[in-house]
């Protein structure tokens, strides 16, 4: 079937083509209603169904046929361990530590955080939540004590499930000390946290409220899966950066699974048996859905990599895992791709390995630029797809749908809109743009199943974030346009969402750190191209009166304060001090026109500007940090 008839068909049946989906996946009891719009604009999928996560990413298989097949494959060249789990051998660890988790109290509907490192005991920690019908949120382990607190307070967890440390290639990241600072952070006290000690570097655990993971496994007996309704919970993803009011997406258990499982085959081109890579980490979107969930549904082989793609050992270890194990299709972000580009630029590591097995490289995280795409063509000849989608859609918006037709690539492209995602390009005043006009990229209600039916427990800024700009319409907070052949082009956010390395960070909470600094009066952020990052964020600081410290010292500071409590991953190591801001009449500052300079991309005067003048101390001061 072509992409066009696909689309159709759900166009012509939107409703019967998502309950034609969700006959792949199993039920203990069917739906009553397969789109409940009676609260619209929040909508539910497969209202009065019962199922569960973890019982159809493991069990099934195993009953199925699937056994001994591998479900997962951890490939550490960090620790330089590889280990692989059958479906078998993976239910029964999940089956086990579900039972630890219940014996500690946790049910169906409570919440534990999961904040480790990329080991599989981090997706064995997901499955035995959605086991036992407990709901969980993965934190980033990069994130400081603070931010972890942040998402404690939102989600009062009963429990809390680590890793003495995380392993990057030059250091050890001690957990511990940062769980144990959010927690005494937070107001909410989390009853239980069960650590899994690392040899690399293990902790001391506080009698009477932490558990080590050995030990209690050693005496675990397994339990069985718990059927839960469809609309309930599967996770919650706080989104990156969040400060001031949570901001946490909330994946359903039905619909997650309908919309995944469609996309492994669709999407992907994947079938069950084979082995596919998500080059990401779980405490992202393409974690959850792309290491853990997505190829388990569809009883594929999934690669859980602590690693990264130069320096472990150097820039041909992408091309070692495919060979070794045989991966079909790899998906990663294109800040991947930069890295290894500039460290083995004629690709000559390429030819070390047999890649017969390899059949697509699919990129999302930021824009793909277009020589990046045409180097991963050229070097490994297969089809190179950027698509894109959203930590709240949970899957893609766009893409190039390899399993249904593999359509022309576009080079600067996401492709063309997936079933489920009606795409418009709206103006300022929510008319329909013509095609090659940038507009809000904006989607019609309803989303299809697995994206984000609302955020934790906040309807109201569900609906005042994402519905209430474009009545009818979700907004992706994305600029973009369609060309004459339907492809949809991203060229900039719309809000101050901004992409380092392929994660989604703010720069509005980055400033609100800066602004806590003494001697700093106003600051502006704002993300400037980076050959390697994509984008990563610079800072402007107006210092208070009077302050005639060392301007050194305090960038050196706020650089600091940025790194304790948002942490390493924002990238955040640049920035100046500059006597003032440029701003609109009605005090706005003009973040977009700073950055237009830094990036040399052409810029006009804006209309509003207070002081013509001051955008050429911009442009110097920019110029201070290496850009403009």
């Amino acid at each position: 079937m072509s992409y066009p008839t696909t689309y159709a068909s759900w166009q012509n049946d939107p409703v019967g083509f998502w309950e034609k989906a969700a006959e792949e996946i199993h039920w203990y009891k069917k739906w009553d209603t397969a789109l409940d719009d009676s609260q619209a604009p929040i909508y539910r999928w497969f209202k009065g169904g019962e199922t569960n996560t973890c019982y159809n990413c493991l069990d099934r298989h195993v009953e199925g046929g699937r056994a001994e097949q591998a479900a997962l494959i951890y490939d550490s060249p960090i620790t330089g361990q590889i280990k692989s789990y059958t479906y078998r051998e993976l239910r029964d660890e999940v089956a086990r530590l579900a039972g630890v988790i219940a014996g500690l109290g946790v049910t169906k509907g409570d919440r534990v955080i999961i904040y480790m490192p990329m080991v599989p005991e981090a997706a064995m920690a997901m499955l035995a939540c959605a086991r036992i019908g407990a709901i969980h949120s993965v934190v980033f382990g990069g994130f400081a004590s603070n931010e972890l607190a942040t998402r404690i307070d939102d989600a009062k967890p009963d429990l809390i499930i680590s890793a003495s440390c995380g392993i990057e290639p030059t250091r050890i990241v001690e957990y511990k000390p940062l769980l144990d600072g959010a927690i005494e952070l937070a107001t909410h006290k989390p009853s239980h946290t069960i650590v899994l000690q690392r040899e690399q570097h293990p902790c001391a655990l506080i009698d009477g409220r932490d558990i080590d993971w050995h030990e209690a496994m050693k005496t675990a007996e397994p339990v069985d899966c718990v059927p839960v309704a469809a609309t309930d919970p599967c996770y919650i993803l706080y989104t990156s950066g969040t400060t001031g009011e949570p901001k946490g997406v909330v994946r359903d258990t039905g619909g997650h699974m309908v919309g995944l499982k469609w996309s492994m085959k669709n999407i992907y081109g994947v079938d069950p048996g084979e082995v596919y890579w998500a080059a990401s980490d779980v405490g992202w979107v393409v974690g959850h859905s792309y290491i853990v969930y997505a190829p388990l549904l569809h009883g594929a082989t999934s690669i859980m990599f602590e690693g990264k793609p130069v320096g472990t050992p150097d820039a041909g270890t992408f091309w070692r895992v495919i060979a070794q194990h045989k991966v079909a299709a790899l998906f990663t972000a294109p800040t991947a791709f930069r890295a290894i580009k500039r460290e083995d630029p004629q690709g000559k590591l390429v030819k070390d390995y047999d890649l017969s097995n390899f059949r697509s490289l699919f990129l999302a995280g930021e824009r793909c630029d277009p020589d990046t795409l045409h180097w991963a063509e050229d070097k490994l000849g297969v089809p190179v797809i950027d698509h894109w989608w959203q930590t709240e859609t949970g899957w893609s918006i766009c893409a190039n749908p390899i399993g249904v037709e593999l359509l022309p690539v576009k080079p600067g492209s996401a492709g063309v809109p997936m079933p489920g995602y009606d795409v418009q390009i709206l103006g300022p005043n929510g008319e329909q743009m013509p095609s090659g006009e940038i507009g809000a990229v904006v989607v019609k209600l309803p989303l299809p199943p697995g994206s984000l039916p609302t955020l934790w427990q906040r309807d109201a800024l569900y609906k005042a974030k994402y519905l209430e700009h474009h009545p009818g319409y979700y907004s992706t907070a994305d600029a973009g346009f369609k060309d004459e052949d339907g492809y949809l082009h991203i060229m900039a956010r719309t809000d101050d969402i901004i992409n380092v390395a392929g994660h989604r960070l703010s720069t509005g909470g980055i400033e609100e750190v800066l602004a806590a600094h003494a001697d700093v009066a106003e600051c502006a952020v704002l993300g400037v191209k980076d050959d390697l990052k994509g984008e990563v964020p610079i800072g402007l600081l107006v210092l208070n009166a009077g302050v005639d410290r060392d301007h050194d010292a305090i960038v050196a500071e706020v650089v600091q304060m940025v790194r304790d409590q948002i942490g390493p991953v924002a990238a955040f190591k640049k920035a100046t001090v500059v006597d003032r801001l440029p701003k609109t009449r009605s005090g706005k500052i003009l973040r977009g026109t700073i950055k237009k300079i830094a990036d040399k991309t052409e810029w006009k005067m804006p209309a509003t500007i207070d002081d013509p003048v001051i955008l050429t101390e911009m442009g110097e001061a920019v110029g201070r940090l290496g850009y403009g």
